[in-house]
């Protein structure tokens, strides 16, 4: 059985930057499912992450729900996809 180790390495110095993070976030009935967000950390303080998507989506992400976080490198470009300026 392999484990891994979750690490929330994330704070404010980190806003700004695209990020990860795994998360309990309320079930559709009863308890939590767990849930990654991806995207740029708008927010961090003691009380949550804010991050938002590629869709332009904004997600408040409570500090006691997150199981993990990271900083991850800029999207790269896909070929083939027009992005405008």
């Amino acid at each position: 059985m392999v484990r891994y180790r979750l690490e929330l390495r994330l704070g404010p110095a980190d806003v700004g930057r695209r990020v990860v993070i795994r998360w309990r976030r309320p079930g559709r009935g009863v308890g939590a499912e767990v849930a990654d967000v991806l995207g740029v950390l708008e927010a961090a303080d003691g009380a949550a992450f804010t991050v938002r998507t590629a869709s332009g989506a904004c997600v408040v992400i409570p500090v006691d729900r997150a199981l993990a976080g990271k900083t991850v490198p800029p999207a790269t470009p896909r070929p083939g996809l027009r992005h405008s300026t």
